[in-house]
Formats: structure tokens, C-alpha cells, sequence
């Protein structure tokens, strides 16, 4: 009998010990899990700063992987920048820094997007994408960007066969960071 009271000591020894490892291996992997993934090389000032831009009300990625929902960025009534290019492009990598200034400066002030149509095509099918780089513009009314006649940058503009009405406002090629800041100052204005 007391050797049966000694296994039963044994056994319930062993079932707490089980527990107790389970238990602490479940702690670990929900403190690791529960932290926010810092990036390599991102510090903790750098994270927060992410966090806090990404909190502001009309802040987006600079980068598009998937699907474009236009009616949903326009409903922000920001003036809306969507750049079509290729990571491996010339005139689109020296866009590259342009467009990530503006996406970070102007968050919650305009929408700044970049789609790799070499990666993602299927995101510009519904785009009149003909050369790249290309940029769409849209103001903050949610309308196709109506450029100013004496504007120094050449726009074109596609209309709707049924109606003729204006569907899009794009420009084709590289453009400068001055250019870009005044086009998006007066998309702005158009809201005003």
C-alpha cells in the first residue's frame, strides 16, 4: 500500500512538472508574440514614430500590393497621387525618393501610392497605363485632376466613349518633387 501512495506521489509530481513547463512555454510565446515586430535595424523611436504616422486618420503605404479601392480613398477627400513604375525603372527610381517624402510628409494631408506594375500588372488594368512612369491624379473632391491651361507639365486626359465625360488625369514620365507639391497644392484647393 505505501508503495502504491509513493507512485501516486510520482505520477502527480510528474503532472505538475507538465503543467508547469507548458505553462511557462505558453508565457514566452505570448510575451514574444504580443510585442510589435520591430524591423531590422528599426529602434524603438523609429517604431514609434510608424506607429504614431499610421494612427493619422488618411495615412496609407506607399506601396500598393493589392487591390486599389478608389472609391474608398476618395471618400477621405484627400487630393490622391497614384504613381505606376517598376522598382527597376530609371525614371522611376529617381522618383523613388519623391514619393516616399511626399507619402511620409503629406500623410493625412494627400494620398501618395506607388504600384510596381512589373510585379503587381493586374493593379493597373483599370488605370490607362500606357508608358511608366505614369501618374494618376485625383483631387479632393474625389473628381479626375483639372489641370491649369498654362501649366508648365503636359497632362492627358481620358474621357468616358459614352458620355465624354473626364475619367482620368495622368501624367507620363518622371516628374520633380516641386512639380508634384504644386499639382497636389492645387488638387488641395480644389476643396477649399
Amino acid at each position: 500500500m505505501q508503495e502504491s501512495v509513493e507512485g501516486k506521489k510520482k505520477l502527480i509530481i510528474k503532472i505538475v512538472v507538465t503543467i508547469l513547463a507548458v505553462c511557462a512555454v505558453g508565457g514566452v510565446w505570448f510575451v514574444k508574440n504580443g510585442q510589435e515586430p520591430v524591423a531590422e535595424g528599426m529602434s524603438a523611436d523609429d517604431l514609434k514614430m510608424r506607429q504614431e504616422k499610421e494612427a493619422v486618420e488618411g495615412y496609407f503605404p506607399l506601396h500598393v500590393t493589392e487591390e486599389i479601392d478608389l472609391e474608398g480613398l476618395k471618400s477621405y477627400g484627400l487630393p490622391i497621387v497614384i504613381d505606376f513604375g517598376a522598382d527597376s525603372c530609371a525614371p522611376c527610381k529617381a522618383m523613388a525618393p519623391v514619393l516616399e517624402t511626399l507619402n511620409e510628409e503629406m500623410a493625412g494631408e494627400a494620398i501618395v501610392l506607388f504600384v510596381d506594375v512589373w510585379k503587381y500588372n493586374d493593379l493597373a488594368s483599370d488605370f490607362p497605363i500606357e508608358v511608366i512612369p505614369t501618374q494618376v491624379f485625383i483631387d479632393s473632391e474625389g473628381n479626375p485632376y483639372a489641370p491649369d491651361e498654362n501649366e508648365e507639365i503636359q497632362f492627358l486626359q481620358y474621357s468616358y466613349r459614352d458620355t465624354g465625360e473626364i475619367a482620368f488625369t495622368v501624367h507620363q514620365g518622371g516628374i520633380t518633387e516641386e512639380q508634384l507639391r504644386n499639382v497636389i497644392a492645387e488638387m488641395e484647393a480644389g476643396n477649399d
